[in-house]
């Protein structure tokens, strides 16, 4: 598209093509951010997974101790590990699904600002000038995923 770009007589589309390419940018630093939310909410949830497990050997381990020893002082200190466990898991499950949706908002931003290139492409190999300003549409709105999912 640059090549395209630099052999017009028309300098509007090299516009076009400095447009692509800041979007090309764009779109890989929401790509990698996205993967990398992705990541880290499967992770969080797999410790949360694994939390929850602990949860429910002490939960085991108590209701043993109470069948075998039900005078055993113990078991109170069971039900104070499980509240403890209990709020990790939780904060682990709140911390992936954070996570997950700012891979989902970076994501968006990916796909609106690949359909903006698209389009920015069409505009320099029909010269329709009409298509650039679709490309942009579609850009800022992937510009303003890009800005929440930072928020986010």
């Amino acid at each position: 598209m640059l090549a395209a770009a630099e052999h017009s007589r028309e300098p509007w589309v090299g516009w076009v093509a400095l447009t692509a390419a800041l979007l090309a940018g764009m779109a890989a630093v929401a790509s990698n951010l996205s993967g990398h939310h992705q990541s880290e909410g499967v992770l969080d949830q797999i410790k949360a997974s694994d939390q929850w497990a602990y949860y429910q050997a002490k939960g085991i381990k108590a209701d043993i101790l109470k069948a075998v020893k039900p005078e055993a002082t113990d078991i109170g200190r069971y039900a104070d590990q499980q509240r403890k466990i209990k709020e990790d898991a939780e904060g682990f499950e709140h911390s992936s699904e954070r996570h997950m949706r700012l891979h989902v908002t970076f994501g968006k931003s990916v796909t609106f600002s690949q359909i903006a290139i698209a389009m920015a492409a069409i505009t320099v190999l029909t010269r329709i000038r009409w298509f650039w300003l679709v490309s942009l549409g579609f850009g800022v709105v992937g510009v303003v995923y890009m800005v929440l999912g930072f928020m986010g």
